[in-house]
C-alpha cells in the first residue's frame, strides 16, 4: 500500500479543487477558508484544526476505486497505527451543496477518528455540475463495496463498514444506508452496519425541507442535483429522501446536529422509526455551533467523541439491536 506521512496534507484542509480532469467543470465556491472568514466574528473561539498523527497512522492518497469511461475516482484511506484493533471502518461523503466540496475537508476528522482506531475511507465522487442524481449516489454505493472488498487489506471486518456524511453529504449517504436495508431496494447495494448523518436532510418532501431546498424552484442546489424542482419531479425528491426507506431493517444512526432543524429535516419521523422497530438511534444538538461544524475547533473534537461512542456502542452490542437510546 502506498502511503505518506500525515503531516504533509496539513495545507490542504484549505483547498478544494480535485485533481484535474479533462472537460470537467469544477464548482469551487465552497471552501473551508472562505466559511472560516465568514464565521469568525460570529463564533469566538472558532479556529482552523490542525493535524497531529501519531506513530504509525498512515494516509493511502488518490487510490482508484472506480473508473466511468475516462473519469477515475479516488478514494483516500486514513488508518489508524498498528496497535489498534478496533476493525470498524467509515466511509465518509462530503458536502458541498451536491455541487461542490471535496473529500480533503474530512481530513482533520478522519486524522482524529484514526486515532481513536477507526479506519476512515474517504471517496470523491460525480457531483451535479459533472453528473445529475443519481450518478453521486452510484458511485457512494460503489466506494462501499470497495470499501468492503478490500477491508482485509486494512485489517477491517466487512460486516463493519458504516457510512456517513456531513450537509449534502450526509443526506446521500443516509439515502444509501437506509435504501440499502430497505426490501424495496432488492439488496442490490452493500448494507452498512452503522450511519453517521451530521446536519443532512432526511426528508427533501417535507415542508421544512421544501421551505429552504425547493425555495429557488429549478435553482435550487438540490433542485439542480435532482433534475428539477420538487413541482417539477416530486416522485424524485420522494425517491432520494432517506426517510422513504427507513425501517425494521435500517442500521444504528447518529445524528449529529449543528441545531438547525432545517439542516436535519425529517429526524423526528426517521427516529420515531428506529425507536418503534428498537433499533439504536442517538441524536447529538448543538447549541450554537456554524452549519459545517465538522471543520472547525472546538465543535470538531465534539463530534469526535459522539462518533466514536456511538461506534464502540454499536460495535458492542451488534447482537443485541432490541437496545435504543
Amino acid at each position: 500500500m502506498s502511503t505518506k506521512p500525515l503531516k504533509v496534507i496539513a495545507a490542504l484542509l484549505l483547498s478544494v479543487a480535485s485533481p484535474a480532469v479533462a472537460n470537467r467543470v469544477i464548482d469551487d465556491s465552497y471552501s473551508v477558508s472562505r466559511r472560516f472568514e465568514g464565521y469568525r466574528s460570529q463564533y469566538p473561539g472558532i479556529s482552523l484544526p490542525l493535524i497531529a498523527p501519531q506513530t504509525g497512522q498512515t494516509l493511502a492518497f488518490d487510490l482508484v476505486y472506480k473508473t466511468v469511461g475516462e473519469r477515475d475516482l479516488h478514494m483516500d484511506v486514513f488508518s489508524p497505527a498498528p496497535r489498534r484493533n478496533v476493525r470498524q471502518g467509515l466511509v465518509l461523503v462530503h458536502g458541498g451543496a451536491w455541487r461542490s466540496g471535496t473529500k480533503a475537508h474530512f481530513y482533520a476528522l478522519a486524522n482524529l477518528l484514526a486515532q481513536r482506531g477507526f479506519t476512515i475511507f474517504l471517496p470523491e465522487y460525480r457531483l451535479a455540475v459533472e453528473q445529475p442524481y443519481p450518478a453521486g449516489m452510484d458511485d457512494i454505493a460503489d466506494a462501499v463495496a470497495w470499501a468492503k472488498h478490500e477491508a482485509p487489506r486494512y485489517g477491517v471486518r466487512a460486516d463493519r463498514i458504516a457510512v456517513g456524511g456531513a450537509s449534502s453529504g450526509g443526506q446521500m449517504a443516509s439515502l444509501l444506508a437506509y435504501r440499502a436495508a430497505s426490501s424495496a431496494n432488492g439488496n442490490a447495494r452493500p448494507p452498512v452496519n452503522a450511519l453517521i448523518d451530521m446536519d443532512g436532510v432526511l426528508d427533501a418532501s417535507s415542508p421544512l425541507a421544501l421551505q429552504y431546498e425547493n425555495a429557488a424552484g429549478p435553482e435550487s442546489p438540490l433542485a439542480r442535483w435532482l433534475g428539477g424542482s420538487f413541482e417539477q419531479v416530486p416522485e424524485v425528491w420522494r425517491a432520494a429522501s432517506a426517510a422513504s426507506y427507513v425501517g425494521p431493517a435500517s442500521p444504528p444512526t447518529l445524528i449529529i446536529s449543528s441545531g438547525a432543524p432545517r439542516f436535519t429535516a425529517g429526524r423526528e419521523r426517521v427516529t420515531s422509526v428506529l425507536q418503534r422497530n428498537g433499533i439504536r438511534t442517538a441524536t447529538y444538538m448543538y447549541t450554537n455551533a456554524p452549519h459545517d461544524f465538522w471543520l472547525f475547533d472546538p465543535y470538531l473534537k465534539q463530534a469526535v467523541a459522539q462518533i466514536t461512542a456511538f461506534l464502540r456502542a454499536v460495535g458492542g452490542d451488534q447482537a443485541h439491536k432490541g437496545q435504543s437510546r
